[in-house]
């Protein structure tokens, strides 16, 4: 058996997909729409919208599996992200690849395979649509074109589901977004008892860019400014842009002390953002935090209240000087 290989964009694709927040959740209509029509089409009794995550691969979507999930190492779409064509096998107990493949000797009993890759807008492969069969079969050119466009749909329906959670302008989570994910992250705080800590920040005079520059100058700052914090913070932050000029931050195992390091990166690079904002007035921006205790955890709407009230009042001691 051969275990497929890992991408070369490895990292960055798991990055992309992760980002989507949609493993472990909930099944989606417009997917399962997708699988239904690809079992009657296909006269198949498996369907599925493959995830390919670390070590395993998830299914969004299943029809006609009992499992939500299979080993990455066994799968069949595991192989079929690593090519932009689609991976079609005939007949798996012929092929030497799959011939011993558990899911081939055993429960789902694969023959036949069909899978097409999915991919996100910036052309990273999340996973497949793939059919199943427990007998041999063939598979036309006609057949290969209506998996396509069944896969083209999915892709569709995910890259809405996308848009739903991250900002269009700066490709970072938006409100929605950053507090699913955010939600989920003090879940595991708390199951790991790891403190941490919200930052919210606002930029400082940015109407007035708008006003005497125009929208597309002050959404070049926004863009610019959310590209800075994503350089700035680390792999396990979580960051998103709440809306307008207003940014927020989570950071666990970090002390106010770290916190305060991380802030003073960004201010440096928004001094030297200052550089290429020709006759702008100098771009700056405030910032309140709230730290979260594992022991006696607070909601995030409350974290999100007590960081805003401290940037308020950081922003008016600001002015006052």
């Amino acid at each position: 058996m051969d275990k497929p290989l890992f991408p070369d964009n490895e990292d960055v694709r798991l990055a992309a997909l992760r980002a989507l927040n949609i493993l472990d959740t909930q099944s989606e209509e417009s997917l399962d729409r997708v699988t239904r029509l690809a079992k009657y089409l296909f006269d198949v009794p498996i369907a599925l919208i493959s995830l390919i995550d670390e070590d395993r691969q998830w299914f969004k979507s299943c029809i006609g599996l009992d499992v939500k999930e299979t080993p990455r190492d066994i799968s069949f779409c595991g192989h079929a992200i690593l090519d932009d064509d689609p991976l079609v096998i005939g007949d798996a107990c012929n092929d030497p690849r799959f011939a011993d493949n558990p899911l081939v000797l055993n429960v789902p009993n694969i023959r036949f395979y069909a899978g097409y890759p999915i991919k996100l807008s910036n052309g990273l492969c999340i996973g497949t649509l793939c059919i199943i069969d427990i007998k041999p079969r063939e598979f036309s050119f006609d057949d290969t074109q209506a998996l396509k466009d069944l896969a083209l749909i999915t892709q569709r329906e995910i890259s809405i589901m996308q848009l739903a959670t991250r900002d269009e302008l700066t490709n970072i989570p938006n409100r929605r977004g950053f507090i699913l994910m955010a939600e989920r992250y003090l879940d595991l705080c708390i199951r790991q008892q790891l403190r941490a800590i919200v930052i919210f920040i606002d930029l400082d005079s940015f109407k007035p860019i708008n006003d005497k520059y125009g929208h597309a100058e002050g959404d070049r700052v926004l863009n610019l400014f959310a590209s800075i914090i994503s350089s700035s913070c680390r792999k396990s932050d979580l960051f998103g842009r709440f809306g307008g000029d207003e940014f927020v931050l989570l950071l666990a195992q970090v002390t106010l002390s770290e916190c305060q390091l991380l802030i003073s990166r960004i201010e440096d690079s928004a001094c030297k953002l200052n550089e290429s904002l020709a006759d702008i007035a100098t771009f700056s921006f405030s910032f309140g935090v709230a730290e979260f205790d594992p022991k006696q955890p607070s909601e995030l709407e409350e974290l999100l209240q007590i960081a805003d009230a401290d940037m308020y009042k950081n922003k008016a001691a600001k002015k006052a000087r």
